[in-house]
């Protein structure tokens, strides 16, 4: 009689990942450590954008997924924000959109120009006010375009629609909503 382990061997034992080059990676990109339970990235399939350190305020990286390489330490930002930078999110419906909350209580659209960020952008599309305490998750619908939702630590969440700002108070993102 043979002894047979009471595991299973995997079919994968000997796959071994490989790193990227150099030349295939994003190299000197600065993270933030301010992200509370969000991402500190968000990625479509023109863009990818960071969430950087700023003195003065928040502000995020955006370059192309197709300049891979060391970053250039004075790439542009996208800076609008006078306190930290807390969640970003792309547009479902748009490549060249993307929502930024912070810790200033507001929400802004930003409009990527189409071939990136040549210079410092300051000026949002839309700059969206609705919360009293710093807002930390921004989503937009999934299905609907141009609906945006914020919640914030004024314990509300704020639907956006068509860049005009109304609170809701929601008891899910799925559509049961109950007003106080």
């Amino acid at each position: 009689m043979t002894w047979r382990p009471q595991y299973r061997c995997s079919k994968f034992r000997h796959v071994f990942g490989k790193a990227a080059t150099k030349e295939n990676c994003f190299d000197g990109v600065p993270i933030t450590r301010s992200v509370q339970d969000n991402n500190f990235c968000a990625v479509n399939p023109r863009f990818l954008a960071v969430i950087t350190e700023c003195g003065g305020g928040g502000a995020f990286l955006v370059f192309s997924l197709h300049h891979t390489g060391k970053l250039d330490p004075h790439h542009p930002r996208v800076s609008g924000h006078r306190g930290n930078v807390l969640d970003i999110k792309w547009n479902p419906f748009n490549d060249y959109c993307i929502a930024s909350c912070s810790e200033d209580t507001t929400v802004k659209v930003w409009e990527i120009p189409p071939h990136g960020v040549m210079k410092n952008l300051t000026v949002p599309w839309k700059d969206l006010q609705g919360h009293s305490r710093r807002v930390s998750l921004v989503e937009w619908h999934p299905t609907a375009n141009n609906i945006l939702f914020s919640t914030g630590y004024d314990y509300q969440v704020t639907q956006a629609r068509e860049g005009l700002s109304c609170p809701l108070f929601l008891q899910s993102m799925c559509g049961s909503s109950f007003y106080e």
